[in-house]
């Protein structure tokens, strides 16, 4: 569609191409970045801009919108939320609406609609560990682009506990894809109003109208609430899960987490229509079977289930409410984009991490500043298990030799000096954006393994361990997803010295184990009503829990640190912290938290720092001067934030006062990497600056490498500093060195 006369030539610095659609809030239009990529620009109507209630929901849509962009999302590239007309660009993702496509070709079926079913309930999953409720979920939202289905709009939505915006009477939604709780009580929406959207949605793409149509928009509200759903016309298999995603209670319905399960249970066509309940049959089977084997299995060894409770058998109560009371969720609440990443971070230059094995740390430099030998400045891409869905990389570096792992990739081994890989371990099944390395020892790497989603036999996610020499798999573990929801960051296991700690699969204890034997050496049960996730603190190892209620909630304001005992597994007695904080490293022996700015329970920045002294379980708070927004990382025991923009602000983590700031021009960078008296942040492009850590003073940048989006935040570095070289991890699975004192010329 072509502009119109009246039409802004440009948004923001971005020339626009076309007009995209409009609504009654804003216009969408298409535009460029400088590199040339496509992005869709929302300008918010001019007759809003005056009104204070819309800018506040507006905030909140950029807020979210940049803490969900990820693989299943449309990542924001640039917002202008005060601008005299608010605007938000993010990616422009290309393909017809679900709306659109059912109008022209009627329903799917079959693995077309199985294949809809199993994104949609992905990119939920992601959108729910971000923390943000998306609370409008229709066809019009869902884009069908080449890669899959993609989640858009974000006009509404909020975090679990956010105050809505109802003040002048109006329910906001669309009323046949809405939950009876939206439209009776609105203040209390939760995660699973969306699932409940989620059924409608699937309802629709089977059958071509939702499953409490009616003649108007209040009958259909009415039979949302009162009414039992229409599903005559949805594949049996399909229906038997619709129905618990369909129930009145919101306990009563799966997490975005179970109902991953259940679709990747289903057959690949989904079967017929007929209502002999053969097929339904069969799934509801399954779900008694999980509940049996999670009973006389041992919770360790549990891929899918936790051990259920008292009076938790086979029943005659509805699907989602048996799911409900006796799973726990085995992939609950870890990435998401715009989340603050964890992956393989550098501790001993200050960093999150210690994902590396021993103490030494991904970004610090190996001794001395020399080139590793017959090194030549080198680009290559890593294909993984899932070419379709490209990723980052994470790299640590041992000697000569480089160790990164993924999105597809579980670990590759790669010469340090041209680039050439030595072995590569793919992993088949969808990746979780924020989840790369583990870490690796001497002798051993450790990295994440997704399943596939047509083996749902296998867990969804394994701790993996491969021989650093051959690349032969050595053992494997289900591993719990918790973290995200805990620390903030995704990182569910950690290499400390020659072991990994790990959280099991029921998200209920810690399992330590010889990294190269996969002997365990002890295991450690969360503390009761608790979930937790490792934290290495220097040499130190700490536990970080949340109870059972936050962490379902997705809002952690009081978590407790346990000092962890690296060599008994012993828990030490709790520490409160002031929350929600996430981990940034450690500066003078004490663990350093930065403390989360929340815009209801929806992450607006940070705005203060707190200090734990392990030794004597002291906390101290430090408040910062403003609010700053962006991805947050620590080097030698300074905090730095980078800004969307490529403001790099550096923070002393003591008193919370700012050393300096630098404008680096840099968007979207993740950072920053300790070198010899450098730091370096780069973006998703591969576009890297050296900083001086004195001062902030840019000794070099370079151009981008890769057409990448910049509209993650939290990431965590993508710099590997091997001596005088750089290992640059960028978008698309691609990774490229050069020697800093020779950085490719920028223009």
């Amino acid at each position: 569609m072509s502009l119109r006369g009246g039409d802004p030539a440009e948004i923001g610095g971005y020339p626009l191409e076309a007009r995209l659609g409009s609504g009654g809030m804003g216009t969408v239009f298409l535009a460029r970045t400088s590199s040339g990529r496509p992005v869709a620009i929302k300008l918010i109507h001019q007759q809003f801009a005056g009104d204070d209630e819309f800018r506040i929901r507006f905030r909140q849509e950029v807020a979210a919108a940049r803490r969900v962009s990820g693989a299943f999302t449309a990542a924001v590239v640039d917002a202008a939320p005060e601008a005299e007309q608010p605007w938000m660009a993010t990616t422009y993702i290309e393909g017809h609406t679900l709306a659109q496509h059912i109008a022209a070709e009627g329903p799917l079926n079959g693995a077309e609609l199985r294949r809809l079913a199993i994104g949609l309930a992905e990119a939920l999953r992601d959108i729910h560990r971000a923390g943000v409720v998306h609370r409008d979920l229709k066809p019009s939202n869902v884009v069908l682009s080449p890669e899959g289905p993609r989640v858009i709009d974000f006009g509404i939505s909020r975090a679990v506990d956010q105050q809505t915006l109802t003040m002048t009477g109006r329910v906001i939604g669309t009323p046949p894809f809405m939950s009876p709780e939206q439209l009776q009580a609105p203040r209390g929406v939760g995660p699973r109003s969306d699932v409940f959207s989620l059924g409608t949605l699937l309802v629709y793409a089977a059958t071509g109208h939702g499953p409490f149509d009616a003649d108007s928009p209040y009958m259909t509200a009415y039979q949302v609430v009162h009414e039992e759903p229409s599903l005559g016309a949805v594949p049996v298999a399909l229906r038997a899960v619709v129905e618990s995603c369909l129930d009145k209670e919101p306990e009563g319905r799966p997490s975005a987490d179970e109902l991953l399960v259940l679709l990747r249970d289903l057959p690949a066509d989904l079967g017929g229509t007929d209502a002999n309940g053969v097929v339904a049959g069969r799934t509801r089977d399954m779900i008694t079977q999980h509940d049996f084997a999670a009973r006389a299995t041992p919770a360790p060894t549990a891929p899918t289930a936790a051990p259920a409770g008292p009076g938790t058998g086979s029943t005659g109560a509805p699907i989602g409410r048996r799911l409900r009371s006796r799973w726990r969720p085995v992939l609950a609440a870890a990435v998401a984009v715009a989340a603050i990443g964890g992956g393989a971070a550098a501790l001993e230059a200050g960093v999150f991490g210690g994902n590396n094995g021993g103490d030494k740390g991904n970004n610090a430099a190996v001794p001395g500043v020399a080139l590793p030998d017959g090194f030549e400045p080198w680009r290559k891409t890593v294909q993984g298990g899932r070419e379709d869905i490209p990723d980052e990389l994470r790299c640590v570096a041992r000697g000569d030799a480089l160790f990164c792992g993924g999105g597809g990739v579980v670990a590759t081994r790669i010469r340090a000096q041209d680039g050439s890989r030595v072995w590569t371990a793919k992993s088949p099944g969808v990746p979780v954006q924020g989840m790369h390395l583990v870490g690796a020892t001497d002798d051993t790497v450790l990295g994440y393994r997704f399943a596939d989603q047509d083996a749902p036999q296998g867990p969804p996610s394994e701790v993996v361990a491969i021989d650093a020499d051959n690349g032969r798999e050595l053992w494997s573990v289900p591993s719990g997803a918790q973290s995200q929801a805990v620390t903030g960051r995704t990182q569910d296991a950690v290499v400390t010295g020659s072991a990994v700690v790990t959280v099991d699969a029921s998200n209920s204890r810690f399992e330590a184990r010889d990294a190269h034997s996969g002997e365990v050496a002890w295991t450690t049960s969360f503390p009761t009503g608790t979930q937790c996730a490792p934290v290495p603190v220097g040499h130190q190892l700490f536990a970080m829990c949340a109870t059972d209620a936050e962490v379902d909630g997705l809002e952690v304001r009081h978590p407790t640190l346990h000092a962890l005992d690296r060599a008994s597994g012993k828990l030490g007695r709790p520490i409160a912290v002031n929350g929600p904080a996430v981990p940034m490293g450690v500066a003078d022996g004490r663990l350093v938290l930065l403390q989360v700015h929340m815009e209801g329970t929806a992450l607006a920045g940070y705005d203060g720092v707190a200090r734990v002294d392990p030794a004597s379980r002291k906390v101290t708070y430090s408040r910062l001067a403003e609010t700053y927004v962006g991805t947050p990382g620590m080097a030698d025991g300074t905090v730095y934030v980078s800004g969307q923009t490529g403001l790099v602000t550096a923070l002393d983590p003591a008193t919370g006062r700012k050393k300096w700031s630098r404008q680096t021009g840099v968007e979207g960078a993740s950072g920053p990497a300790a070198g010899a008296d450098a730091l370096y942040f780069s973006s998703a492009t591969g576009r890297v600056v050296a900083l001086s850590p004195h001062d902030g003073k840019p000794l070099w940048t370079t151009d981008p490498q890769v057409d990448g989006l910049t509209g993650e935040q939290g990431a965590s570095p993508r710099v590997t500093v091997a001596g005088r070289a750089v290992i640059v991890a960028a978008a698309k699975n691609t990774l490229f060195a050069f020697d800093t004192q020779k950085p490719p010329k920028a223009g």
